[in-house]
């Protein structure tokens, strides 16, 4: 794969690969039939230049647009309520989620309740999902500015239901992206600790969805191809953070992780919503930190996938210890904190998280059940011990 070249893929969803293809945004909006899109973002965003290039390509292609950009690193319900009453207000007819995991999943969700009156947590992810037959989704173009989240593939979003500090999924199966549109060049200004970040967040979600129980041939091999890629170039994005080959593989591997996570997650992610719902954590780097103590938890039950793993990242030892070591040298690498205590979460939280963490989507699908204790013990050595 020439990672200079432009490249198309049609599943889940049309993805749109390149380098400068943001350029072309404006025929992206009108393939979507997209006339006076809304622009959603984080606030940590909004000023970066490709958003007033942006704002500039629409413009001069005669499409009206507006920004909102009144969203945290961790999106709140309350700061989707008034992203729908911009989008009634001004007549939008069509998003743009352009971000981090923040900007895409608080576009996705201001799309989810854009066209209707149903409460957002109505479409929670354990719940039946709502009848919208009557009000269709506006259509929704997702854009990553980070190689990490994976979430320009699907409908899901995740919220902090701040009445409990919690983080939730939301989702609907009607709500499918329009495009998810790949351009490595907006990733080429984030800065060394986000690309860390938001690298190893790719790296979790290869590994978590990979060790999904069971089977499946389509999605195991893009976790697989994900964490090829990662290992390929996750150090090298790091270290020479102008290398759009690099840049290129590792948003293409988060994509393709995130198509993964379909499948399912598991604790690694149950533990980090609800540190990052409570403390307002970087979810990329709550996820790398909690790593490695999962693992650990998880090796007697992850025999039969550690080989595949462990070959798609060019190991020689195939066995449990040779993959976690390689692993943690990744994240020794690129930077990542040892504990969660070294980023500021108290000590004494563990049961409370874990209380959270059992009830998460994520806990089901992770290769060993694990009770309340069982999670406090994990978390509590994630706190002290790590990797």
């Amino acid at each position: 794969m020439n990672l200079l070249d432009r490249q198309q893929w049609n599943f889940p969803i049309p993805i749109a690969y390149g380098p400068g293809l943001l350029s072309e945004i404006h025929t992206f909006c009108h393939n979507a039939n997209m006339n006076k899109p809304l622009i959603v973002t984080e606030k940590s965003t909004r000023n970066l230049p490709f958003i007033e290039d942006i704002l500039q390509t629409l413009r001069t292609n005669n499409i009206e647009c507006d920004i909102y950009s009144d969203i945290s690193s961790n999106p709140r319900d309350d700061e989707i309520r008034p992203g729908r009453t911009l989008f009634r207000n001004g007549q939008h007819d069509g998003i743009i989620a352009i971000g981090g995991g923040s900007g895409m999943d608080a576009g996705k969700a201001i799309c989810t309740v854009a066209n209707n009156e149903i409460d957002l947590w109505k479409f929670e992810f354990k719940l039946t999902p709502p009848d919208v037959s009557e009000t269709p989704f506006p259509p929704v173009i997702c854009i990553p500015t980070t190689a990490g989240t994976g979430a320009e593939t699907t409908s899901a979003a995740m919220i902090t239901l701040t009445s409990r500090n919690m983080k939730l999924c939301t989702w609907h199966p009607d709500l499918i992206p329009s495009v998810a549109l790949l351009d490595p060049n907006i990733t080429l200004g984030l800065p060394t600790d986000l690309t860390a970040w938001t690298g190893c967040d790719a790296m979790v979600h290869a590994i978590e969805a990979y060790c999904v129980p069971g089977f499946d041939s389509r999605y195991d091999e893009m976790a697989l191809d994900g964490l090829r890629l990662i290992n390929q170039w996750i150090s090298i994005a790091v270290n020479d953070p102008s290398n759009i080959e690099a840049r290129g593989g590792m948003i293409i591997a988060a994509c393709r992780a995130g198509i993964a996570f379909t499948r399912g997650l598991g604790l690694v992610h149950s533990i980090s919503h609800m540190v990052g719902g409570e403390y307002d954590t970087h979810h990329g780097l709550t996820n790398a930190i909690v790593l490695p103590s999962v693992l650990n938890f998880n090796a007697d039950h992850i025999t039969d996938k550690v080989p595949a793993m462990a070959a798609a990242m060019n190991l020689t030892d195939k066995s449990f210890d040779g993959f976690y070591q390689a692993v943690c040298q990744i994240l020794d690498d690129v930077g990542i904190p040892k504990k969660l205590h070294d980023i500021g979460v108290p000590l004494d939280c563990a049961p409370m998280i874990a209380r959270r963490a059992f009830e998460d989507d994520a806990t089901p699908t992770n290769p060993r059940q694990a009770n309340v204790t069982e999670i406090e013990n994990l978390i509590d050595n994630a706190l002290t011990t790590g990797r």
